[in-house]
């Protein structure tokens, strides 16, 4: 019984660091797409692999494009979930919140480098 508990346990972490992840939207900056509360499902891997402790992808095998909402820190190291409205030739994106009246974006602090992308949202719950 331990060993399927002690298995299950690893795998979970293996599935929440690697690949998909589960994030409680807060804010209103993306309403009314997602609303404070709204649980989200992050792919990790949509983008590339990178170790979680690690600030860059190892390997990058695509970019966001426009119109994917994704999660990603911001330059001054906070957690956001924007939608990409523009990529730059210099590794960087545009991240803009669907309520621009309320949202803390690319407006106020300016292109976000790829590899700050945590993962794209798959699905809202």
């Amino acid at each position: 019984m331990a060993k399927a508990v002690a298995g299950a346990l690893i795998t979970a972490l293996i599935m929440k660091f690697f690949l998909f992840d589960f994030m409680i939207a807060e804010g209103n900056s993306m309403s009314p797409a997602i609303k404070p509360g709204t649980v989200l499902v992050v792919n990790r891997l949509v983008y590339g692999f990178r170790l979680p402790w690690s600030p860059d992808y190892l390997v990058r095998w695509s970019a966001p494009r426009p119109g994917d909402v994704v999660v990603f820190y911001t330059p001054q190291g906070m957690m956001a979930v924007k939608r990409c409205a523009d990529i730059l030739s210099t590794g960087e994106f545009i991240a803009l919140g669907d309520n621009s009246l309320q949202s803390f974006d690319s407006r106020s602090y300016g292109p976000v480098r790829m590899d700050n992308i945590i993962g794209k949202v798959l699905g809202i719950k």
